[in-house]
């Protein structure tokens, strides 16, 4: 991968995350020179100054975005504010759940996002998804009309995050994009825990996921322009534990994907308080209470200790993909191996470890994204015509 800041694996990624999504060169140079020199002194320290960075380099961005808008350029508007929501978005996951400015924030990434889509002409709409008492914020993404076979219905793949991504990211990510272009759909979700169910709504994880999966299966089956027999789940970082829980449990569910072998996340817990491996995200403990409601370290271990997929996999007796970086340095690499051995269930099961020299090594694949995204795009879009026949 490459290090930008080469003391700091988490900021560094951030910065590889904007480059694989669309970001310029130039442009994420500017945002990160700045704070070089405060990455060295640890994940945590100086995360409000590096939000303050890359917000010049956006708000440079948004007010070029504006000018082009007064002279009818709106093509380039549209392309520039797409830049200034995936760089704010890039810089408010690093920052603390107690950080005063977090909320805002996120929200000008939505902001930007949605009047890059408006400018676009994408047909991506915003949604809300009905669960328990209140509803799930979503992004709805519909397969290319010239892609889906006459007199069919699409199928639909529910996309699902980790513990520190949002839906803002799903559309940068290009997946959905690549996804319509192969005649399918994308729903993708803030599930409790993540982007806006989390921060503007409060709503925390929890371990049994499949209860989120009805709920999205449920809202799917209500749509006439998505086939109710070709609902799928993909699920990346921590999703590569919520999304094959899910489809252990939620017989609705065709197939799925684990972007991320997140087998045993509990165990995970136990391995970063011995300080094994990367964290995701700085200011990682107070961040996983914050994702799960939790009130100390206790009542998030508590919380969590059911979140291994062990007893669960064999349950999946659907097409199974799971993809892993061979140097994920968050996750190991044996939990993918240990996912493919468990689900002796499923009837089309495939195993892809991303290695060097093709790249994709590192966790999610975030160092060569599209290249493994496309990868997966295909394999379910080859799943579903299988299924279909």
């Amino acid at each position: 991968m490459f290090m930008y800041f080469p003391t700091n694996y988490v900021w560094s990624m951030a910065a590889v995350g904007a480059l694989n999504n669309g970001g310029f060169i130039d442009e994420v140079d500017r945002a990160c020179k700045p704070v070089l020199e405060a990455s060295q002194n640890g994940d945590d320290v100086g995360t409000e100054l590096l939000y303050d960075s890359w917000a010049a380099v956006a708000d440079r961005l948004i007010a070029s975005a504006d000018a082009d808008v007064t002279l009818g350029r709106v093509i380039n508007a549209g392309d520039k504010l797409y830049r200034a929501s995936l760089y704010t978005s890039m810089a408010e996951r690093l920052q603390s759940p107690q950080w005063e400015g977090r909320r805002a924030a996120y929200q000008k990434s939505i902001d930007l996002l949605l009047r890059h889509i408006e400018l676009s002409g994408s047909p991506v709409t915003t949604l809300e998804v009905p669960y328990e008492d209140t509803s799930l914020p979503a992004y709805f993404h519909p397969a290319d009309p010239a892609a889906v076979p006459a007199g069919t219905k699409s199928p639909v793949i529910i996309l699902w995050n980790g513990l520190d991504s949002t839906k803002e990211m799903m559309y940068y990510s290009s997946y959905p994009q690549m996804l319509a272009r192969r005649g399918i759909a994308t729903l993708m979700v803030d599930t409790p825990g993540s982007g806006e169910a989390l921060r503007m709504r409060g709503l925390t994880s929890r371990y049994d996921t499949e209860v989120w999966a009805a709920a999205c299966v449920d809202y799917l089956e209500t749509r006439d322009d998505i086939d109710p027999k070709a609902i799928g789940i993909t699920g990346w970082s921590l999703g590569g534990y919520y999304a094959p829980r899910a489809a252990a449990f939620e017989k609705r569910i065709a197939l799925v994907v684990a972007w991320g072998a997140n087998h045993d996340w509990a165990e995970v817990q136990q391995r970063r308080l011995q300080r094994e491996g990367e964290n995701p995200v700085p200011h990682y403990w107070n961040h996983v209470q914050w994702v799960f409601g939790a009130s100390s370290m206790d009542d998030f271990i508590e919380k969590t200790k059911n979140m291994s997929l062990d007893g669960v996999v064999e349950k999946i007796t659907v097409p199974f993909l799971i993809t892993h970086g061979a140097n994920d340095r968050q996750i190991p690499v044996a939990y993918a191996h240990r996912s493919a051995e468990q689900a002796v269930n499923s009837p089309k099961l495939e195993l892809r470890i991303f290695d060097e020299p093709e790249g994709g090594t590192e966790h999610i694949s975030i160092d060569n994204m599209p290249y493994v995204a496309a990868f997966v795009a295909d394999w379910v879009a080859e799943t579903f015509a299988e299924l279909r026949r």
